[in-house]
């Protein structure tokens, strides 16, 4: 007699509490040490240690070029491994010491040494830092899309991650303002600024750590999957349309938060003459209210669209910072913060669609190899961020503490208080603008991202069933081998 019974249809994985409390705790290291080395590291070496903005341009142009290398290799790397811990687990766990002593050893330079001392200094180091979190970003980015087929479920992976990671930024900036020279301390030592760094790196990389044991990958995709050759696997990558559209706008998005929030301190030194924590409030706050509010935006309107919208209102905000008094300069920071809430939580979900079409295209899971290539596109914008800094207030006749016997010099020219403010606000602003615009060519519009969601839930499906089947052989041959 033939079964009738249909099939019944496949449903999507679904996150427990604790693996997107662990993926938030590991998203909170990453945030806390990534956020005080975008923000301190050109004040560090240009305002405090005095290194030339010329070789501060070498060292992330040479920077630049490291990350467009170790990026999609490790992301190649990843998709490749076949681990009973998975394929990013081990990555997660075993870099994450590396990640702290490489980032301890950025502030542990010299004042007395040559200015090539300082140099080769930073330089070593950045590259040494920038290495292991390449490894952490890049196996912590996969695991949000690969854990859950749901646009849904992704969105409370994302907006946890989001919620930990202001919190993480926000820590970040509030750690070096409490034990950095300020122009009201008559003590100029960097050594509470030092000591700080090493506590901070032990303690937050400790996070991502323990988060590897906490957070479970599945299995079909290290067993199952067949990794595709090399060259076929970059070609695919890069002539996906969803993902060179982006691309674009993630770059965008990365170049806007390297260098805000690396002229942010800037603003509270030079331009409020107060401490950064009103500013940051300003702003963090009101990100860290509509976070929640996403997930209803996104019940109406397809990721990429709710993308668009809140790059859109987060760069007006940023905008308006380049024009509004310094005593007002909270409201664009605030609506600057409400729009990036969207911004965080997004992300990902875009690109998890653009991956989600890529395995029904290949018939096998990537995502090492899409983080890795945004990678290797965005990183540059960190460089960029950081040289147009040291650039922009070279150029502005900006005075550095290391020109003033070690002293904020708050008397700065109207021109570098101008240079400050479209670090802050008019640059990241019309970058945000620009990536919105870049998604009107987005492909992936509502009937379409249901379609590929269909699909993929039933090659998921299939996957677990061709796991299933290879366990149970693997179990027959072993027990065969016992007995013999």
């Amino acid at each position: 007699m033939t079964d009738t019974t249909p099939n019944p249809t496949p449903s999507a994985t679904i996150v427990a509490p604790r693996t997107r409390i662990a993926f938030g705790l590991a998203q909170l290291g990453m945030a806390v040490i990534g956020g005080i080395y975008s923000a301190m590291l050109t004040k560090f070496y240009q305002d405090n240690l005095g290194l030339g903005h010329q070789l501060i341009g070498i060292a992330m142009l040479i920077y630049a070029i490291w990350n467009a290398l170790n990026d999609p290799i490790f992301g190649e790397i990843t998709d490749r491994t076949k681990s009973k811990l998975g394929r990013r687990i081990p990555y997660l766990r075993y870099t994450a010491p590396f990640y702290a002593a490489t980032f301890i050893a950025i502030w542990l330079c010299p004042e007395k040494i040559s200015e090539i001392g300082k140099f080769s200094w930073m330089l070593i180091t950045m590259l040494l830092y920038d290495t292991c979190f390449t490894i952490l970003g890049l196996v912590h980015g996969t695991l949000m899309p690969e854990l859950s087929e749901s646009d849904k479920e992704r969105a409370k992976l994302s907006m946890v991650a989001a919620i930990f990671g202001l919190l993480g930024t926000l820590i970040g900036f509030v750690i070096p303002d409490l034990v950095r020279p300020s122009a009201t301390s008559q003590d100029v030592s960097l050594t509470p600024l030092r000591l700080a760094m090493v506590a901070v790196g032990v303690i937050f990389s400790g996070l991502i750590f323990y988060s590897s044991y906490q957070i479970k990958e599945h299995r079909e995709f290290s067993v199952v999957d067949e990794p595709l050759h090399w060259w076929k696997a970059i070609k695919s990558t890069l002539t996906n349309k969803g993902f060179i559209v982006y691309v674009i706008t993630s770059f965008m998005a990365t170049f806007m938060f390297s260098i805000a929030m690396g002229a942010i301190f800037y603003v509270s030194d030079y331009l409020t003459q107060s401490s950064v924590l009103p500013l940051l409030a300003a702003m963090f706050i009101p990100m860290a209210l509509a976070v929640p509010l996403v997930s209803i935006v996104l019940k109406y309107l397809t990721a990429s669209i709710t993308w668009q919208i809140y790059l859109t209102i987060s760069g007006l905000g940023f905008i308006m910072l380049y024009f509004l008094p310094v005593n007002l300069l909270w409201v664009g920071l605030a609506i600057a913060g409400f729009g990036y809430s969207g911004v965080q939580v997004v992300n990902y979900i875009v690109l998890g669609q653009v991956i989600d079409q890529d395995e029904i295209d290949t018939g096998v899971r990537r995502e090492g190899s899409f983080l890795g290539a945004n990678a290797l596109i965005t990183k540059p914008a960190q460089s960029l961020a950081v040289y147009l800094t040291a650039f922009i207030l070279a150029t502005t006749a900006f005075v550095s503490m290391e020109a003033n016997d070690g002293r904020i010099f708050l008397d700065q020219p109207a021109s570098a208080l101008m240079g400050i403010r479209a670090l802050v606000g008019l640059i990241p602003g019309l970058a945000l603008v620009a990536g919105a615009v870049a998604l009107f060519w987005f492909p992936y519009k509502s009937q379409k991202v249901a379609e590929i969601k269909a699909t993929i839930l039933r090659m998921h499906a299939e996957k677990r069933e061709r796991l299933r089947e290879l366990e149970q052989r693997k179990q027959a041959e072993d027990q065969i081998g016992f007995e013999s």
